[in-house]
């Protein structure tokens, strides 16, 4: 049986990677890296995706120093991005630095020339002092945004107008093999070039000047690249806007959506109850309608007024003659007042009788007095007699 073949650089710098990365971004306390947790993921991810894509770029940590001054401990992917100038691949050495906000915020990317090379004076993506401003990071977008796509966009870019040459010798040495040998890299770090890394030489005044149509197109081609990103950042952005007012009508809609259904509800259970009270209703006027049929052919009886309540004890009956009596002697009062006021009845007449009425009037309001303390006292009789009750 053959074994197994060895894993490839790329498959063995991604398996670096993921060891480093998971040891490193699991530390805690004053050591741990300054990214947010719900980052770190997305962080680790970005970084294994750009070794397997990038052999030439490995992760590491190490210390970075803002402009204000602090220095923090960053995360960095260091190493050479390859490019094709000229149909040669050359292997321009950078650096990516994470800062703490990635990935809500692009990343700082400079090259780190030799003391043999110098930045290309004037070039429109790198500034004098190696910072790289391609259009990919000026128009970076989380989270769609990442480190592969980033450099790929770089090793273009630099592939149609290379940022670095080689610093011309003044005192040049001619040697019949001008191209350099690789030499072994004594780091066990996966795939590192450093040692295979030439680049295109300096400009010289006998160099004849680059054609001016693929000048132009050069030009072009960057301004058009820009350009898209630019639109693109500009249409995700508004996207996002609709896509959130869209959100936010969605979210209107299910509260009010709620709110007619909890309404429909709770009409659907008055309706249900009203149709009950209109049984019940219903039905009390079949009773009453039957009542009627049933009484109207009867004979009818003349009704005495007297015998309509009748009183639940002595006392009772006592006091209903004292009021009822009391009522009809104020009636009678009243009517030989509007008399004597029409001049129906002489005046003396008058007098004898309110004074006659008067004087029965007041003993039946003191016998209604008795009755109603003698009621109070059986009360509380019959109270006291239920008291034991009570208390067993």
């Amino acid at each position: 049986m053959a074994p197994p073949p060895p894993p490839s650089p790329s498959t063995a710098g991604a398996q670096y990677a993921q060891q480093f990365l998971s040891s490193v971004l699991s530390q805690r306390g004053p050591s741990s890296l300054p990214y947010s947790e719900d980052s770190k993921w997305l962080i680790r991810h970005h970084l294994v995706s750009l070794t397997d894509a990038f052999p030439s770029l490995h992760p590491k940590s190490s210390s970075f120093t803002h402009n204000d001054g602090r220095t923090v401990n960053l995360l960095v992917a260091d190493g050479t991005v390859p490019i094709v100038f000229s149909s040669v691949v050359y292997n321009i050495p950078a650096s990516i630095w994470l800062p703490e906000p990635y990935p809500r915020c692009p990343p700082s990317v400079f090259l780190t020339p030799t003391p043999n090379m110098v930045v290309k004076p004037g070039h429109p993506h790198v500034d004098p002092d190696g910072s790289v401003r391609v259009p990919y990071l000026l128009n970076w977008v989380y989270p769609s945004s990442n480190l592969v796509d980033l450099v790929r966009s770089m090793s273009h870019l630099f592939g149609l107008d290379p940022p670095l040459y080689t610093r011309q010798n003044p005192n040049p040495n001619p040697s019949p093999n001008p191209s350099p040998s690789p030499s072994p890299s004594p780091s066990p770090q996966p795939s590192r070039i450093y040692s295979r890394t030439h680049f295109p030489p300096s400009p010289s005044p006998s160099r004849p000047t680059e054609d001016p149509a693929e000048v132009f197109r050069r030009n072009a081609i960057n301004k058009i690249i820009e350009s898209v990103h630019t639109d693109s950042a500009a249409l995700r952005k508004n996207q996002e806007a609709e896509m959130d007012a869209l959100l936010s009508t969605q979210a209107a809609l299910r509260q009010r959506e709620e709110a007619i259904s909890r309404g429909m509800r709770e009409m659907m259970e008055e309706k249900e109850g009203l149709e009950q009270q209109l049984q019940v209703v219903l039905m009390n006027t079949d009773v009453l309608e039957n009542w009627v049929r049933e009484n109207e052919g009867k004979r009818r009886k003349e009704v005495d007024a007297d015998d309509v309540f009748e009183p639940a004890d002595v006392l009772s009956r006592q006091m209903m003659e004292c009021t009822a009596a009391d009522l009809a002697v104020e009636d009678t009062v009243y009517a030989l007042d509007k008399a004597a006021q029409e001049g129906a009845v002489p005046f003396d007449t008058y007098l004898k009788s309110v004074r006659a009425l008067s004087r029965e009037q007041f003993f039946h309001r003191a016998l209604a007095t008795k009755v109603r303390a003698a009621q109070v006292q059986a009360q509380v009789a019959g109270m006291a007699a239920r008291a034991p009750q009570y208390r067993q």
